[in-house]
């Protein structure tokens, strides 16, 4: 981290803090009392508070804030003040913590890069991002969610950033900002955060992003469509160019992420002609598109982070191209926060179940049930913890995918369905 002297700190009056450092530096800034050493300040974030005497026993300075956000938001304002890193805000419906996974890997193989770590994207998550800045970081990768409108501004008050990614724009919290085209509002407060000169990362042809597009910016456009798949490879055009990148995943919406990255990674002046270094150390964070083999030639995806109708549309697509003539099983809970329009959304996906012809879908919780409406063959369970009454119903062989919204819980079904044909 950029280093902090601990008497600027007290200055700002944040609240109790204990344990000054020797040398009165603070070199970390962290809420993991587990990693405290001499020269870190703890942050008792939440329940936090009861590790603060563990913390210090292993050296280190702490910090009870009155409040958390605020303070994290101070601290971090601190060190971003004093870095001349490009910092990138990837923002958007779908696909936010992917793209950051692989812009990170891009950046990060050819010039020094902090990056978000998994999906620390709120108002905790992104200043602690923000404190992990060194003295030579050239790149800030950072995420940013929303559940309501004037969230992403108060992000990138302490951001700041310089580039922004706009992954897409669709259908998601609606329940709490209302319509798409508010959707499209929300994540746009970061393209107004930008400063005269600063790089906008679009979709190409998403009309609701247009009206935030000043003049005074340097526009780039990503177009999806574009994307192409060459035997173990994937073809990508960024700003006329022609990219070939062999990627460690096979599903195409992921890949159209990678190709929001690339428009990114170039547009931060990074050498194209080395995009295949980082494009070998992508990692996605977990539950985002994982592929598991199964006994007898089957296979598990764990898409189970989250989802929204783009976002399961994507992966009901994929597992129809994945599974080549293996039995297609959707074990799918319901998508949150889609306010009044939530039937309907749900409606869509149970026609796009039918019209794909997916043999056995397993819908979990009340909502899911609208899923079962064109299924050959449904089940309806109660909640994740219903696995025992559907399991008997897998086979060898199956092509399973597994997605939900992230407060129905399907993450775990993976591995249940992995121990469970171990009997196969």
């Amino acid at each position: 981290m950029i280093p902090l002297s601990w008497s600027e700190i007290e200055a700002l009056g944040l609240g109790e803090l204990r344990g000054a450092p020797a040398d009165g530096v603070v070199r970390r800034v962290h809420d993991d009392s587990r990693a405290a050493r001499p020269g870190d300040l703890f942050v008792a974030l939440n329940t936090g508070v009861r590790f603060v005497d563990d913390a210090i026993a292993r050296g280190a300075a702490t910090l009870v804030p009155r409040d958390q956000e605020a303070a994290l938001a101070r601290l971090a304002s601190l060190v971003r003040g004093r870095t001349d890193a490009q910092v990138v805000a990837i923002v958007g419906s779908t696909g936010k913590t992917t793209t950051k996974d692989a812009l990170a890997a891009l950046c990060g193989a050819v010039t020094p890069t902090v990056a978000a770590e998994a999906s620390r994207n709120n108002e905790l998550g992104l200043p602690l991002t923000v404190l992990r800045l060194e003295p030579d970081t050239k790149v800030l990768v950072t995420e940013m969610g929303m559940r309501g409108l004037g969230q992403i501004a108060e992000l990138c008050a302490i951001a700041r950033p310089t580039l922004v990614l706009v992954t897409s724009i669709g259908p998601e919290h609606l329940e709490l900002v209302g319509t798409v085209d508010d959707v499209a509002r929300a994540n746009a407060e970061a393209i107004e955060a930008l400063p005269a000169g600063g790089v906008a990362v679009v979709p190409d042809g998403e009309v609701l992003l247009e009206p935030y597009l000043r003049s005074d910016l340097d526009v780039r456009r990503f177009d999806r469509a574009s994307v192409v798949r060459n035997d173990n490879s994937w073809s990508f055009t960024v700003a006329g160019r022609d990219v070939s990148l062999e990627l460690p995943f096979t599903q195409r919406h992921l890949a159209e992420n990678v190709l929001a990255a690339l428009t990114a990674y170039d547009a931060l002046g990074l050498a194209l002609e080395r995009a295949a270094e980082g494009a070998a150390a992508i990692r996605l964070s977990r539950w985002r598109g994982e592929v598991y083999e199964l006994p007898g030639g089957g296979l598990v995806v764990n898409d189970a982070y989250n989802a929204n109708p783009v976002s399961m549309r994507a992966a009901l697509l994929d597992l129809a191209e994945r599974a080549a003539g293996r039995r297609r099983v959707a074990i799918l809970g319901e998508m949150a926060e889609l306010g009044d329009e939530s039937d309907r959304y749900h409606e869509e996906i149970a026609s796009l179940l039918g019209e794909l012809g997916v043999e056995l879908v397993v819908a979990v919780g009340d909502r899911a049930g609208a899923y079962l409406a064109h299924a050959a063959e449904g089940l309806r369970v109660d909640c994740a913890e219903s696995f025992e009454s559907f399991a008997d119903a897998l086979r060898p062989g199956d092509a399973i995918l597994v997605k939900a919204s992230r407060a129905v819980g399907l993450e775990g079904i993976p591995a249940l369905i992995q121990k469970h044909s171990s009997a196969w």
